[in-house]
C-alpha cells in the first residue's frame, strides 16, 4: 500500500496550486492512497513533542546563529569538512553557551534553530548504525555513518520541525515499514536512524532508487524549468507510457 503524504512545513514554498496538482497528477497515473492523507503543517504540536524530547534529553540546543555568521565563522577557521551535501560542518559556536546566556536569549524571543549535539547523541546511543535496504536483487545491510552530519538542524526558525524530525516521526506514526525515495536523499538516512534511535521509533526498510535525468544529464527539477508531469499531459501522453518508463507495468 503506497501513502500520499503532503511535506509542507515550509510556509513560503507550499502552496495550495502545487498541492493540487500533485493530487491531479497521481490521479491521472491512476494512483490511489488512503484517505485522510497527512499535512505536517497540520501536526506541528507532534513535531514540537518530538523536539522536546530530545532537548529534555539533552541531545539538542538552540543555535541563535545566522547564516551569514556561520559562514563567516567557518571561514575564518581551519576546519574543511564537510557534511554529505557538501555543506561545511557547524562549528558548534552555540554548543557552549552558558545556560544563563542561553536562557536569557530565549526569554527575548531571539530567532534560533535548534541544533542535534552530535557528540552527545553518539555517547547516549553509540554505535554501530545500520538499517536495511532493498533492490531488485533483494535486501542488504548498510552501515550509517550519522557523525558526518555534525550538528544538523533539526528544528527551523519558523516551524518546531525540520525534514528530518518530521518524516522520522510521521514515519513511525503512519506505521511506514518501506521508505522509496531517491539517492540524493540516501545519505540523509543515517541521521534518520540515529533520531529513530534517539525517539525509540522503529528503524525501516529503505530503497535510494537514481534520479530521473534530462537528456543533458541533468536532475529534473521545477526551479530549471524541467518537464512536469502536466506538460507530458497536455502534449498528449498517456499515463501507461509514464508508468512503462517507471518500470511499473
Amino acid at each position: 500500500m503506497c501513502r500520499l503524504r503532503i511535506e509542507d512545513i515550509d510556509p513560503q514554498r507550499s502552496k495550495p496550486e502545487l498541492i493540487a496538482a500533485i493530487v491531479e497528477d497521481l490521479a491521472w497515473l491512476g494512483l490511489t492512497y488512503p484517505e485522510p492523507v497527512r499535512r505536517q503543517s497540520q501536526h506541528m504540536g507532534s513535531y514540537k513533542a518530538a523536539l522536546d524530547r530530545l532537548i529534555a534529553g539533552g541531545f539538542a540546543y538552540p543555535c541563535f546563529c545566522s547564516r551569514g555568521q556561520i559562514r563567516a565563522r567557518v571561514a575564518a577557521g581551519s576546519a574543511t569538512a564537510c557534511d554529505p551535501d557538501g555543506v561545511p560542518l557547524y562549528p558548534g559556536t552555540c554548543r557552549t553557551l552558558e545556560a544563563g546566556q542561553v536562557a536569557d536569549r530565549l526569554a527575548r524571543g531571539e530567532p534560533h534553530t535548534w541544533r542535534l549535539d552530535m557528540a552527545a547523541a553518539l555517547r547516549k546511543a553509540p554505535g554501530p548504525y545500520a538499517y536495511c535496504a532493498f533492490d531488485e536483487a533483494g535486501a542488504y545491510q548498510v552501515t550509517a555513518e550519522p557523525a558526518r552530519w555534525g550538528d544538523a538542524v533539526i528544528a527551523r526558525r519558523d516551524v518546531p520541525t525540520s525534514y528530518h524530525l518530521s518524516v522520522v516521526h510521521d514515519d513511525a506514526e503512519e506505521g511506514v515499514t518501506h521508505v522509496v525515495r531517491g539517492r540524493d536523499l540516501e545519505a540523509a538516512t543515517d541521521l534518520h536512524v540515529l533520531l529513530q534511535r534517539l525517539l525509540g521509533l522503529p528503524v525501516l526498510r529503505y530503497r535510494h532508487h537514481p534520479l530521473l535525468l534530462d537528456p543533458a544529464g541533468e536532475k529534473l527539477a521545477k526551479s530549471r524549468g524541467s518537464q512536469s508531469l502536466a506538460d507530458l499531459r497536455a502534449a498528449g501522453v498517456t499515463p501507461g507510457v509514464i508508468r512503462a518508463r517507471l518500470g511499473f507495468t
